[in-house]
């Protein structure tokens, strides 16, 4: 159904200056909760649709709607509303060296507003959970790669998106800290309904965790996989790591109350 419709895309084409098309003849709708891979080749194209979805770049043909809405003719302060509802982790962490890991984290609620007692509260709790409370007053640069890359995650949580896009995100973690990571982002799916496109080159991460892939090849967009998977989508019984941190869902559910907490007050 249309209003349960995250991200519809209809003869999307995309291209940068007047070069040739990166995506050709795109159409697809993802319903509300989903959990997605996105799998190409480098150069393929994968960017490129998340950059579509987050609204960093335009098609050149084609229809594009969020949430049920047309974004084609949007303005500017339209688009910043509706990336309210969405977060973005990149690859390469997108961290601000000049503040701390508690303002990296903090900046997404400043931005909206909240009262920093408020603000206070969620980042020491969403720091607990991805395992990093003691390094809130240090530096980014100080930290190691999988620890940047929780930060960014984390910066990406607090927000309780309802669309999360994910770039490679455990491109340069080895084993332990991917499978953290993809706990975190499971978790989000299953306890928000957080819709999840998650970019990667891991055929590892893929076989182990079973959900539906969104292949992208020779400027086409393919599904495989059950289509519609919602939150219903799960994660193998015996993931090759646990995470140890708090119990998610109670986390989760708690992130919650607070955020509705928040809305309310």
């Amino acid at each position: 159904m249309e209003n349960n419709t995250a991200i519809s895309f209809a003869n999307v084409g995309a291209r940068y200056d007047n070069g040739r098309e990166v995506l050709s003849d795109v159409s697809f709708n993802i319903s509300s909760g989903g959990f997605y891979f996105l799998s190409g080749a480098s150069g393929a194209g994968k960017t490129t649709l998340l950059r579509l979805i987050y609204q960093l770049h335009k098609p050149c043909r084609g229809q594009i709607k969020l949430f049920g809405r047309i974004t084609n003719e949007m303005t500017r302060d339209e688009i910043a509303n509706l990336r309210h509802k969405m977060a973005i982790v990149f690859q390469e962490y997108s961290l601000l060296s000049h503040m701390s890991v508690f303002d990296n984290v903090a900046l997404p609620l400043r931005v909206r507003g909240l009262p920093e007692s408020k603000i206070k509260k969620l980042v020491i709790k969403v720091l607990e959970w991805v395992g990093l409370a003691k390094y809130a007053d240090a530096n980014p640069k100080t930290l190691s790669g999988g620890q940047q890359q929780r930060v960014s995650v984390a910066r990406a949580i607090i927000i309780q998106p309802a669309i999360l896009l994910a770039d490679e995100p455990t491109g340069n973690l080895d084993d332990e800290n991917a499978s953290r990571l993809m706990e975190l982002f499971i978790q989000m799916n299953k306890t928000f309904g957080t819709t999840i496109i998650l970019a990667t080159h891991s055929t590892k991460l893929m076989e182990t965790y079973k959900f539906p892939i969104i292949h992208v090849e020779n400027h086409r967009v393919s599904f495989s996989g059950a289509r519609d998977t919602a939150v219903h989508a799960t994660a193998p019984a015996q993931p090759t790591r646990v995470w140890r941190g708090p119990k998610p869902q109670n986390y989760f559910a708690e992130l919650s109350k607070q955020f509705d907490d928040i809305g309310n007050a």
